[in-house]
């Protein structure tokens, strides 16, 4: 089957085998198996949430695989980006990075004087920027970190939806999967109701202090269309290595049958009494005077 004919299958049932794996175990289980490829999503999170990692693990995982990954930067610099890599022992080798934190073309004296609002020069230009550069890479995995700076460029929404459907538009031509990454504030006026609209799934990562003890992360898969998940939050690490997610247990998974068979307790002529040991899912009371030595 190729990648054509995946996209022409529908995303629940689509096998997990031609899905495209996060690098992250877990949160591949709780969204069935994967992200179906060539569309676009988006992970919205906290501070800190770990949205940054999840992109970079995203890509070297397609890097695993053979595939060719761009990440799209327009708010951190590539040293960033490499200390990043590097505080979890990783090699950015074979990834393409695209830095648009401070283009001085977008800043020429040139610009001084125009007929045209300064945010429809430069977002225009950061656009046509970054789809040559994805021209030149032909990339299958995306990242871009993060649309809030596009959303600065364009200030209007309506600019901004534009903006963005345009280049979900042009990844789909070229059945590339793109991970937007955005910061949500909670209790905060900041999240993007539009963007989540244009989104083919929404992963959310949220980062909170407890009173006591560190800091709790977890995951919930918000959107995913034409497929299934696990519903509600599941927790999160971000340890040496990358994100690791603990998808929550279902009890009906995990039902085996019973079978009361003898148990040892250890002491031949206790099992002997006991007809071969204590029954499994049984309970036994052991009595007797004080300070008499006795064991299981």
């Amino acid at each position: 089957m190729s990648t054509e004919d995946h996209l022409a299958v529908p995303s629940s049932l689509l096998p997990h085998s031609l899905r495209l794996s996060t690098g992250i175990a877990g949160l591949d289980d709780i969204m069935g198996g994967g992200l179906m490829p060539g569309r676009l999503y988006l992970v919205e999170g906290t501070p800190g949430a770990g949205k940054t990692t999840l992109g970079l693990q995203f890509l070297l995982e397609g890097r695993a695989r053979g595939e060719r990954g761009l990440f799209i930067t327009l708010s951190e610099t590539n040293e960033e980006l490499e200390a990043v890599a590097a505080s979890h022992g990783w090699s950015l080798d074979g990834i393409d990075f695209f830095e648009l934190a401070s283009a001085e073309n977008l800043s020429s004296p040139d610009r001084e004087v125009t007929l045209l609002h300064p945010w429809e020069v430069e977002l225009g230009e950061t656009i046509q920027l970054i789809t040559d550069r994805a021209e030149r890479v032909a990339p299958t995995r995306v990242v871009f970190d993060s649309v809030s700076e596009m959303r600065l460029l364009a200030e209007e929404p309506l600019r901004f939806r534009r903006q963005v459907l345009a280049l979900k538009q042009f990844f789909a031509a070229r059945k590339a999967t793109v991970l937007l990454l955005e910061e949500l504030i909670l209790n905060g006026n900041r999240r993007d109701l539009q963007l989540l609209s244009l989104s083919h799934g929404v992963i959310r990562l949220e980062r909170w202090t407890l009173d006591f003890g560190g800091a709790r992360r977890r995951v919930e898969i918000t959107k995913m269309r034409g497929t299934t998940s696990r519903e509600g939050w599941h927790d999160y690490k971000i340890r040496t290595g990358g994100i690791e997610v603990f998808p929550t247990l279902v009890a009906a998974e995990h039902v085996g049958s019973f079978v009361g068979e003898p148990v040892s307790s250890g002491l031949a002529e206790l099992d002997a009494l006991l007809d071969g040991g204590p029954l499994r899912g049984t309970s036994t009371l052991m009595t007797g005077p004080g300070g008499r030595a006795s064991r299981p």
